[in-house]
């Protein structure tokens, strides 16, 4: 079993205003998952530094960040992965989506609880048709893998709909669990935020992350589900 999860951070931004990298921290020891995919995890401007940097987390925390080759990010335009220290990282690539402003994608192969597991975490882009070409174009760099591995799809779908828009075109493939709403986080409506499992997966639970400190951290509540092997 592997508890996963996704959040994001709005650069660690909360609802009162005040930028707290440790109260998002404290929100993921809430959570306590082994693999998490954060969104908006870097500054914006300037040299994008990290939200979140490697030794913040490792000295505070029990995960280390996905390597995807930028010294000052953890990520790749603001997509982290996080994982748990004795996780074995397989491999790791950025992908690049079809975008009209800074958008990506990152995909890396895990090991975890003796699992060897396919992750991708996202945050797709505000325009339909776009966000539509974005999950045709993460569909096409998972069937271009020369290796296959169950896979989990996690981030922020910019989506607003239930069955429409990229959410039908993953679901065709992958089951999407029912995590429930998770923006904005003080009256949660939007199921903006997703998990989504290929078949050689199964969803054993799922729900969304509530307490004083997720409600306040972030716009975004954080979401997460358990899988294992079908």
């Amino acid at each position: 079993m592997i508890k996963v999860a996704s959040y994001n951070i709005r650069k660690g931004v909360g609802t009162d205003r005040i930028r707290s990298p440790d109260r998002i921290l404290h929100v993921l020891h809430e959570i306590d998952a082994d693999i998490i995919a954060l969104q908006e995890a870097d500054r914006r401007f300037g040299r994008r530094a990290a939200i979140l940097p490697p030794h913040h987390l490792a000295d505070h925390s029990p995960w280390k960040a996905v390597p995807f080759g930028n010294e000052q990010s953890s990520g790749w335009h603001g997509n982290v992965l996080l994982v748990r220290k004795e996780a074995e990282i397989l491999d790791c690539e950025a992908i690049h989506l079809p975008t009209l402003e800074p958008r990506g994608a990152v995909m890396a192969d895990l090991r975890v609880n003796g699992i060897a597991v396919r992750v991708v975490g996202m945050h797709l882009d505000l325009s339909g048709l776009m966000r539509r070409r974005q999950a045709e174009s993460i569909l096409a760099h998972l069937d271009s893998a020369a290796r296959r591995l169950p896979t989990v799809m996690m981030g922020d779908l910019n989506e607003w709909t239930r069955r429409s828009g990229c959410l039908k075109d993953f679901a065709e493939r992958f089951t999407i669990a029912a995590t429930g709403p998770s923006f904005h986080a003080r009256r949660p409506v939007g199921r903006l935020d997703r998990i989504m499992a290929s078949p050689e997966l199964r969803i054993a639970d799922c729900g969304v992350h509530h307490s004083p400190a997720s409600r306040t951290a972030s716009d975004h509540l954080p979401i997460w589900a358990r899988v294992e092997p079908s």
